[in-house]
């Protein structure tokens, strides 16, 4: 948050701020999805941009790293789940998605996965 408030380059954020419906694959139930940040912000061509982003441990996003902690299991199918009905709201909206981990952050990155 910190990143956001000093950067110059972002315009405008929130956290926790835009809700997505979805339905829980493991109750078959109607749930919301609330991503963790909206941002906007400007690239070195000064062109607009906003992205929804979310962030996660590797352990719950990364098939290769979720093991057989059935909680991580349960977590990532809830995950991709999650991730497909926001993904499908920000083509709606004309934005971007994008998930990171612990290790984008603080490695300074920001891969796309």
């Amino acid at each position: 948050m910190a990143f956001c408030d000093n950067n110059p380059s972002v315009q405008q954020w929130a956290s926790e701020s835009v809700r997505i419906p979805y339905r829980d694959p493991l109750t078959g139930k109607g749930t919301v999805y609330v991503p963790d940040f909206l941002i906007t912000y400007v690239d070195k061509n000064m062109s607009k941009h906003v992205e929804l982003i979310e962030i996660k441990p590797a352990n719950q996003m990364i098939k290769e790293k979720v093991g057989k902690n059935p909680y991580n299991q349960a977590q990532y199918v809830k995950n991709m789940a999650k991730w497909a009905a926001a993904s499908q709201w920000c083509k709606q909206q004309g934005i971007k998605f994008r998930i990171m981990n612990e290790a984008d952050i603080y490695s300074g990155g920001g891969k796309k996965k």
